[in-house]
C-alpha cells in the first residue's frame, strides 16, 4: 500500500470478488495484484464496514462514485494533524509579511524557523505550506465571455526586438506591439521605434487596417501613451487616443491598473509569440525596420494559421468566420495625430508655435486674445470661440506663414510693397510721376531704401496741384536729382513755374587750345 493507489474500478472488482467468496490468492491472480495489496484493501474494507454509526454495507460502497469510494479507502494524512503544524500556523502571517521586505527570501526565513524550532519542517515542506497558505488566500477568478468583434486587447511585450543600422552598425532596440481579438484569439504584432504616442497610434492604425474593420472597444494596458493617469475606476485617457477612437468610431476602455488578469489573453499571446516570433528570428539579422516587420508579419501569419489545441480550427478561420463580419467599417482617411495648444495672438496678429519656431497669422481683430491651435503633421488650424479662423500648411522651417486677408489695410500695404507696386501707383497719378519713379528705382540702391521716398512722393502728389507737381518732377529729372526733399523744396518755394534754361552752350572758338600733341610730349616745353 506504500506504492501508487490502485484505480477505484479495480477496488470495486476486489469488493465484488470478495463478496462472491473468492480467496485472497484467487483475487490477486484475477486482478493482477500482489497478495499483500489485496490483504491491505480487505483490512480497510472490514474497518469501513465495522465503523459504528455508519451502517455502511457492501452494496452501499459499490453504489458510490469513484471519487467518493477513493476518499473512503485513501483518506490521506492531513498535515494539520501533525503537532508541528500548530507552531507553523502561528507564524504564517509573520512569514507572509517578511517575504514582502527587500532581500528576504524563503531560504532565510526557513533557516530562522529551524533555529527557533529544530524539529520543524524541512525546507520542501516549509515551502509547501507557504504555497498552500497563499493558494487559500487567493481570490477566485471568473471566466470572461467575449462576444465576437467586441474588444481588441492591446499591449507591448516586455522584451525588445532588434535590428542593425546599416550605416553605423549600431543595434537598434524596438518595442514589440501586440494586439488580439479575444473571441478568436487572432493576433497582430509589429515592431515600432518606441512606445511614444505617435508610434503607438501608428501601430494601432496598422492593426485596424490589417483586421479590415474596427471593434467596438479598444482595451489598452495602462501605458502612458494610452492613459494619462491610471485609476481603478476612472482612468484619464490620453487626448490623442480619444481623437483616434473618435476618428475610427470606437470607444476606449483601459484595463484596471495592476490587474493583468483583465487582459490575460493578450498577456498569454505575448508569451506564445516569444517562442513563435522571437525564438525563430533569433539567428537572423535585419538592417532596417521594414525588413524586421516583414519577417514578423510572416511569423504572425503562420501563428494565426496554426491549428489550436483542443480546437478543430485555427485562429484565422475563427476570425474570418465569426469576427470579421461584425467589425465596424474603416474610415476613408487614415488618422493623423492631432496636437493641441492654447496660444495668445501677438500684436503682429500672429501666433507662435514654439515646437516649430514658426509664426502663423490670424485675423488682426483677434490681437491679444487666446485661441486654440490644433495641428497635425501637415496642417495647422486656429479656432476662436468654436469657430475656425485660420488654416495654414504646417511648416517646420522657422519663420512666418502669413495670409494677406488676415492683415489690416496698413499692414497689407506695407507687406505688398515692391518696385512694381509703386510704379503702378505712380502710373495712376500721372505719366510724369511714373517716369520719375521708374528712374528712381534704376539707381544703384536697394529697393527697400526707396519705399519711403515713394510714399512721400505719393503723399505730395495728393496735396499738390497735378500740373504743378508734374513740373516739379520734370525739374528734378532735368537736374537728375531723385529725392523726396528736392521735390518738396521746389513745391514749397514755388519754383515749378520758374524753370531756368539749363541747356549747355558750346564754348567760343579761340587759339588758346592745347591739342593732344601737347599731352603726348615726354618733356614739357613752355
Amino acid at each position: 500500500m506504500a506504492g501508487k493507489p490502485k484505480p477505484m474500478s479495480q477496488i470495486k472488482q476486489l469488493i465484488i470478488l470478495n463478496k462472491q467468496g473468492k480467496g485472497t490468492k484467487t483475487i490477486a491472480r484475477m486482478l493482477g495484484m500482489s497478495k499483500n495489496t489485496v490483504k491491505a484493501y480487505l483490512v480497510k474494507l472490514e474497518k469501513l464496514l465495522g465503523q459504528t454509526g455508519t451502517n455502511l454495507t457492501i452494496d452501499d460502497l459499490l453504489a458510490l462514485e469513484e471519487p467518493e469510494i477513493h476518499s473512503r479507502f485513501h483518506p490521506g494524512n492531513p498535515s494539520y494533524k501533525d503537532p508541528r503544524y500548530d507552531h507553523f500556523k502561528m507564524r504564517l502571517e509573520y512569514f507572509r509579511k517578511e517575504l514582502k521586505r527587500t532581500g528576504v527570501t524563503r531560504t532565510l526565513l526557513w533557516e530562522e524557523y529551524r533555529q527557533s524550532h529544530p524539529d520543524g519542517y524541512s525546507y520542501s515542506q516549509f515551502c509547501h505550506h507557504l504555497d498552500q497558505h497563499d493558494l487559500a488566500r487567493s481570490k477566485p477568478t471568473m471566466v470572461l465571455a467575449h462576444p465576437p468583434g467586441e474588444k481588441l486587447y492591446i499591449d507591448f511585450a516586455g522584451k525588445t526586438i532588434d535590428y542593425i543600422d546599416r550605416e553605423t552598425g549600431e543595434v537598434i532596440s524596438c518595442q514589440f506591439f501586440v494586439a488580439c481579438l479575444p473571441c478568436s484569439d487572432y493576433a497582430f504584432a509589429m515592431a515600432v521605434p518606441s512606445q511614444r504616442i505617435a508610434d503607438f497610434l501608428h501601430a494601432l492604425a496598422c492593426c485596424l487596417e490589417h483586421l479590415g474593420g474596427v471593434p467596438s472597444l479598444l482595451v489598452p494596458d495602462n501605458l502612458k501613451s494610452a492613459v494619462d493617469k491610471a485609476d481603478k475606476y476612472e482612468p484619464d485617457i490620453n487626448r490623442a487616443l480619444e481623437d483616434f477612437a473618435n476618428h475610427y468610431g470606437t470607444a476606449v476602455l483601459p484595463a484596471r491598473a495592476r490587474r493583468p488578469q483583465d487582459k490575460a489573453l493578450v498577456e498569454n499571446q505575448v508569451k506564445v509569440l516569444y517562442s513563435r516570433v522571437y525564438a525563430k528570428l533569433r539567428n537572423m539579422q535585419f538592417f532596417d525596420l521594414y525588413a524586421l516587420n516583414q519577417a514578423i508579419k510572416m511569423r504572425i501569419r503562420a501563428h494565426n494559421q496554426t491549428r489550436m489545441q483542443r480546437r478543430p480550427y485555427c485562429r484565422e478561420e475563427k476570425f474570418l468566420a465569426d469576427e470579421k463580419p461584425l467589425l465596424g467599417k474603416l474610415p476613408e482617411d487614415r488618422f493623423e495625430l492631432r496636437y493641441h495648444a492654447l496660444l495668445t495672438v501677438a500684436k503682429n496678429n500672429h501666433v507662435y508655435l514654439a515646437r516649430d519656431k514658426q509664426y502663423y497669422s490670424v485675423p488682426y481683430t483677434l490681437i491679444g486674445k487666446k485661441v486654440k491651435a490644433v495641428y497635425t503633421r501637415s496642417m495647422f488650424y486656429v479656432y476662436h470661440e468654436g469657430k475656425k479662423v485660420a488654416v495654414h500648411a504646417r511648416s517646420t522651417k522657422g519663420g512666418y506663414s502669413t495670409v494677406e486677408d488676415h492683415l489690416c489695410s496698413q499692414h497689407r500695404h506695407y507687406r505688398d510693397r515692391s518696385p512694381e507696386y509703386y510704379r503702378e501707383l505712380a502710373r495712376k497719378k500721372s505719366e510724369v510721376l511714373y517716369r520719375y519713379v521708374s528712374l528712381l528705382f534704376e539707381q544703384n540702391r536697394y529697393p527697400e531704401q526707396l519705399y519711403r521716398t515713394c510714399d512721400g512722393l505719393l503723399a505730395l502728389s495728393r496735396k499738390s496741384d497735378p500740373d504743378t507737381f508734374d513740373r516739379a518732377c520734370k525739374i528734378a529729372m532735368d537736374h537728375q536729382v531723385y529725392s523726396y526733399g528736392f521735390i518738396r523744396n521746389v513745391l514749397e518755394n514755388n519754383m515749378a513755374h520758374e524753370q531756368p534754361d539749363i541747356t549747355q552752350k558750346a564754348l567760343p572758338k579761340h587759339d588758346n587750345v592745347r591739342g593732344k600733341e601737347y599731352y603726348d610730349q615726354q618733356k614739357l616745353q613752355f
